[in-house]
């Protein structure tokens, strides 16, 4: 994907260039400086940037890899943190730009950055990751093929406000099939001990509330089910499987239509994915380039996905889904085309979930929350 998150040591990527957060001598320092210098060779790379001599507060140089995997070390000096009142976030994006430029200079295609100034300097994180993004994502909109990847070292770097997280993390509680008390883990247990549910029913070991979800997570009809009686209690602050979150009202029936005839039926059933895509794209008014940078898709890939050559994963039809700004209904529909679904048993689902329900289709935001809550990212790998 062009733009992704990690927590990963940057002197172990194996891409075209790292960046250093280097100091204006170009000397080894501490923190990521250090790293790389270690890495990479103390001594080659030392008599390389002496070589060069200086680099000024936004700008950016390179040298050789040497012994890292990278084939090339950009190395940019970020501002020290004085308040936000000097000047430093414009110097601090220069670092960005110059080192994604530099880096296309040289030919690379895929290019590392650590949190820039984030760390001894004192750059707040969270404001030094939402410069990062913002130039980055700019970058990308003229070099769409380029990869670049973020490393942070802490989650708490994100961006996502308390309010933001803590909203999210209450969906994932109320929805998240697993973390359930009564859930899969319980009558497993339940079963362990019985020949079946009928004997852990009677004996009291699970209610009728732990089957029903049960059922629910493996497919089977929910709650009101002859397992489930429609009269049985259900236990304090639960809801039945697959049910809203309390503080999300539901949508609106929507008109009733006319039921479509089997052969319109089995002609929209068989309809490909690339096909159903291409619809959506034209209906919406969109160009081919709008919608893979709203995906967080290389160009490359979408042309590949454009013409039916590669079966998309769950991640990038939701990316997909986020850059069309699609419903939840016509997430699932496209979903489904792909042969994919989404499930409350999965973490990942249920957080991009909430964000198409709140109509908050920010790739780089929902891909910040998802990395925050140690999930895979949307997008092509």
């Amino acid at each position: 994907m062009p733009l992704s998150l990690i927590r990963q040591d940057i002197t172990k990527l194996s891409v075209d260039a790292i960046v250093n957060a280097a100091n204006e001598g170009l000397r080894a320092g501490g923190g990521v400086c250090g790293a790389i210098f270690a890495a990479a060779g103390h001594d080659e790379l030392q008599r390389a940037c002496d070589e060069i001599g200086h680099v000024d507060t936004g700008d950016a140089v390179a040298t050789p890899g040497f012994a890292l995997p990278a084939r090339h070390i950009i190395h940019t000096a970020g501002p020290v943190w004085h308040g936000g009142t000097h000047g430093e976030r414009e110097l601090l994006a220069s670092c960005y730009r110059s080192s994604l430029a530099l880096a296309c200079e040289l030919g690379d295609t895929s290019i590392a950055f650590p949190l820039i100034s984030s760390g001894i300097y004192g750059y707040p994180p969270a404001e030094a990751l939402s410069v990062a993004v913002g130039e980055i994502r700019s970058f990308l909109v003229d070099y769409p093929d380029l990869e670049v990847t973020l490393c942070l070292f802490d989650r708490k770097a994100t961006t996502l406000t308390q309010g933001l997280f803590g909203a999210i993390e209450s969906y994932v509680d109320d929805v998240y099939v697993d973390s359930r008390p009564y859930g899969r883990k319980r009558v497993s247990e339940a079963y362990a001990k019985h020949d079946g549910y009928a004997d852990a029913l009677h004996d009291g070991t699970l209610s009728d509330w732990d089957v029903a979800y049960e059922d629910s997570a493996l497919g089977a009809p929910a709650f009101g089910s002859a397992m489930a009686p429609a009269g049985a209690a259900m236990p304090a602050g639960a809801a039945p499987a697959g049910a809203a979150h309390a503080s999300t009202a539901a949508p609106a029936a929507k008109p009733a239509q006319k039921p479509m005839s089997l052969d319109e039926a089995l002609a929209h059933l068989d309809a490909p994915f690339s096909q159903t895509l291409l619809a959506m794209i034209d209906e919406r008014g969109l160009t081919d380039a709008q919608v893979y940078a709203r995906a967080n898709l290389s160009r490359q890939y979408f042309s590949k996905l454009r013409s039916g050559k590669v079966n998309p994963s769950k991640r990038v039809v939701l990316a997909l889904a986020v850059a069309l700004e699609l419903p939840l209904d016509e997430t699932r529909m496209l979903l489904e085309r792909a042969g994919h679904a989404l499930t409350h048993a999965s973490k990942f689902d249920v957080i991009v979930e909430w964000f198409i329900m709140h109509g908050r289709f920010d790739i780089f935001e929902i891909n910040e929350a998802l990395f925050t809550f140690d999930q895979q990212l949307l997008g092509a790998s």
